[in-house]
């Protein structure tokens, strides 16, 4: 046979584009179901949510005496209490289950135990001290996981917590791998007492099977192929009819008398590329057979890495909707202060977001028993012992958990919480988009003074002014300094009193907030849900100082709801669809605005047109509306013009 010259010799970039163009990014390997135990390493098809609260009953946080917080107030040093184990309060364990009526954990450091039957206490507990909260990690409902999300070590963690046993995950990739070659031998038959004499030990096919799996797939490796126009076409033909999603056949491609590769896949499918400007790696041969990809890969073992590197991988990764990366640092910028205590060495989880021409970093919770924190973190921020924490005005080093690419993808939103954010995240995602969205919750003006920064894309904001009667307007005028900036509607929702199911304590509206056995939780200073409440008192005559809780705050929507479920709080000022998540109860008050306010600045960014463009859909709309409590009719339209 004829030496081969290399036909359409093609520039990397050319040819990759050819090759991933034609298979497509959104190309899927198939959608299977398996136990949440075994998904380690694997990517989720569909969103998951969480059927169960974690924790699911209240449990001491530290080693000590369980007791009523209010059987303790009024110790002190020089007036220390005495209480007797068994009737006023009993030995608990971390993570032991709270006895009923029990409210509170003092730590056994701060115990003084005069015998066996007695301590005693030289300070005052507070409810709820020392003690996991239903629900404090996980709350039923919830999102976990978007689609297309690589399972985590602490990711089946958090999917068991939450009552998650089974998965739908894409199917793992499996990689038919020939290698070819008369001069080779099989290392197994060397190990069986084989003479090498003039051969080659191959061990490429290993390089490839191992490459394979790291990129979460399965290889197939054949037996080797001597160089046979007939038997090479066998082999091939019994891989295209394979379960195999790819093939790669190694060695053959070159421009030798016996390199048959070319030929071979020329005639039983379509050569795309043969030869790419690269080196190592220029022999690669790319082409399809039976609908498949088929690379030819050098047979040299680093031109063959290099190979694998280029085509191999990105289309193993796209088939289960994964974009490969590389570990590595960034300079990033904290969205806000963040203070550390002085001597102690702290890894700050983070979620991370391109905004202009500096990386943001937004601090996650630091709870230690909070799973979530590490499934949803992005980089993580090393603050040195002798550090008493960061300024936003100034840059540190993260060490990145995804890909540079997820990040320079990112739209950061940061303002007043919403469960639609979560489904605006996860839509985006759905409707095959790259866009990711990186979210913090600050309240609504926290999310204006961000914009004002330049910390964020977007805020999300429902301010209602009291005198206009008008949502945010006045506040993005006042807090944007001039900043042309567009408002558009994400939602209306309604905005009411949560309540425990059944209303045990017939609460009927906000006057029954200052009966002397009602306890209120709040949402923090500057959350446009605290405003409404204090427009509203405002207008019934009500006093804050009055309501027992107004000053014992949380920020999202979720946790005051979930302070009512635990009893920790009768009442709260909440979203219905915080209410129905939990099957708590609602008493309407208000149908609210909630914006996203843009600065005209990124309007024409084609990341945020994709946000646009997701919540105008009729998919994210009817998402919505199955939460309960929304209204999506204006979702996308622009309201008001800032300049």
């Amino acid at each position: 046979m004829k030496r081969q010259i290399y036909l359409s010799m093609k520039e990397l970039t050319e040819a990759r584009k050819l090759f991933f163009d034609f298979f497509g990014t959104d190309k899927r390997t198939g959608e299977e179901t398996i136990p949440a135990y075994k998904s380690l390493g694997r990517v989720t098809s569909k969103a998951v949510f969480a059927q169960n609260s974690a924790p699911t009953f209240h449990s001491a946080a530290m080693d000590g005496i369980a007791l009523q917080a209010d059987q303790t107030f009024g110790a002190t040093e020089r007036f220390p209490k005495v209480l007797k184990i068994g009737r006023d309060a009993i030995w608990i364990n971390t993570g032991q289950a709270m006895p009923n009526h029990f409210d509170s954990v003092i730590m056994i450091e701060k115990l003084h135990q005069l015998n066996e039957d007695h301590v005693e206490i030289r300070a005052s507990a507070y409810p709820w001290q020392n003690v996991r909260k239903v629900g404090e990690d996980i709350v039923a409902t919830e999102l976990l996981f978007s689609q297309d999300h690589k399972l985590r070590a602490y990711d089946l963690g958090a999917l068991v917590s939450a009552g998650v046993f089974l998965v739908k995950v894409w199917q793992k990739p499996k990689v038919a791998i020939i290698p070819t070659g008369s001069e080779l031998v099989n290392h197994r038959h060397l190990e069986d007492g084989d003479a090498l004499g003039d051969r080659i030990i191959e061990f490429n096919s290993l390089i490839l099977g191992g490459l394979v799996r790291e990129c979460n797939a399965i290889p197939v490796i054949y037996d080797i192929v001597p160089d046979q126009e007939e038997l090479i076409y066998q082999i091939l033909a019994k891989a295209a009819h394979s379960d195999a999603h790819m093939i790669i056949i190694n060695a053959g491609s070159s421009a030798g008398s016996k390199d048959y590769t070319r030929h071979i896949i020329d005639k039983m499918g379509k050569v795309f590329v043969h030869g790419v400007a690269m080196m190592p790696g220029k022999p690669t041969l790319l082409g399809r057979i039976n609908g498949k990809p088929v690379v030819g890969n050098p047979g040299y073992p680093v031109s063959s890495i290099f190979s694998f590197e280029q085509f191999v991988k990105p289309l193993l990764y796209s088939f289960q909707g994964r974009h490969p990366y590389q570990p590595e640092t960034l300079e990033v910028y904290p969205t806000r202060d963040i203070p550390s205590k002085l001597g102690i060495e702290e890894f700050l989880r983070i979620n991370l977001g391109q905004v202009g021409n500096k990386l943001m970093a937004t601090p996650l919770p630091r709870a230690a028993g909070s799973i979530t924190t590490l499934t949803r973190a992005e980089g993580i921020l090393r603050i040195p012992a002798m550090s008493e924490g960061l300024s936003q005005n100034e840059t540190a080093i993260a060490e990145l958990l995804v890909s540079k690419e997820e990040l320079l993808n990112t739209i950061v939103i940061i303002g007043s919480h919403d469960i639609t954010i979560d489904i605006l995240a996860n839509e985006v995602l759905q409707q095959g988009s790259k866009v990711r969205i990186s979210s913090g919750n600050v309240g609504s003006l926290g999310g204006l003074i961000a914009l004002r920064k330049g910390s964020c894309h977007i805020a999300g904001s429902h301010l209602l002014d009291p005198e206009s009667g008008q949502y945010n307007i006045t506040y993005v005028k006042r807090y944007l300094n001039g900043m042309a900036a567009s408002i558009f509607n994400l939602v209306l929702r309604e905005q009411g009193l949560i309540i425990p199911a059944g209303n045990p304590k017939g609460i009927k509206n906000l006057s029954d907030l200052c009966r002397d056995d009602i306890i209120f939780v709040n949402r923090q200073a500057g959350s446009g849900t605290r405003v409404l409440l204090d427009y509203k008192l405002k207008e019934k005559g009500i006093k804050p100082q009055d309501i027992t809780g107004y000053n014992h705050d949380e920020f999202t929507h979720m946790a005051v709801a979930v302070d009512v479920l635990s009893g920790a709080a009768d009442c709260c000022l909440g979203i219905k669809a915080g209410a129905k998540a939990l099957n708590l109860d609602f008493i309407p008050m208000v149908k609210e605005q909630y914006d996203l306010i843009i600065p005209n600045a990124f309007l024409g960014q084609p990341n945020v047109q994709v946000v646009l463009e997701t919540i105008r859909s009729d998919a994210f709309r009817q998402q919505v509306i199955s939460l309960g409590g929304y209204d999506p009719s204006k979702s996308g339209r622009l309201w008001k013009k800032i300049n």
